[in-house]
């Protein structure tokens, strides 16, 4: 009776630790990129093969949400020479703790991605130089930034 009561208590202990086990990694599963990441619907935009250069003036300063579920993102109208561009940076979250502040008739010039966002054209960037400062915001790759220390 002694040796069923034992193997009893031992059989709940480690039911008990693996259970608790299974529970935590469930919570630790990073979303901190806010789908911004790389391999995500958003993520899947940027085309290497599609980066152009532009240059122009800064109409608009706002905050989007690009797909439902997306954390908030920060994005610029760029006024260029023939167009009149919508140029989405990163997520907010990232953009704000920059040391680069990009306001409305500030110069720029954005390297990025072209791509077609809601039927209109649009810049993923992933770089934006304003007078001295660079921000980098992609690799070569358009592997982000904010995502680097997860990478393999």
């Amino acid at each position: 009776m002694k040796k069923a009561t034992t193997l009893m208590v031992i059989i709940s202990i480690l039911t008990f630790l693996f259970a608790t086990e299974s529970f935590a990694q469930q919570g630790m599963k990073w979303q901190g990129s806010g789908n911004w990441g790389p391999g995500t619907q958003y993520g899947r935009l940027y085309n290497a093969q599609t980066i152009e250069s532009i240059t122009g003036e800064v109409t608009g300063v706002n905050t989007i949400t690009p797909i439902k579920g997306m954390s908030s993102g920060v994005h610029l109208v760029v006024k260029a020479d023939k167009e009149t561009i919508s140029v989405h940076l990163g997520p907010a979250w990232y953009i704000q703790r920059q040391d680069m502040k990009i306001v409305p008739s500030d110069k720029v010039e954005i390297t990025g991605s072209r791509i077609t966002f809601e039927g209109k054209p649009a810049l993923i960037a992933a770089e934006v130089k304003k007078g001295t400062e660079v921000l980098k915001l992609r690799d070569e790759n358009g592997f982000p930034v904010w995502s680097g220390w997860r990478r393999r």
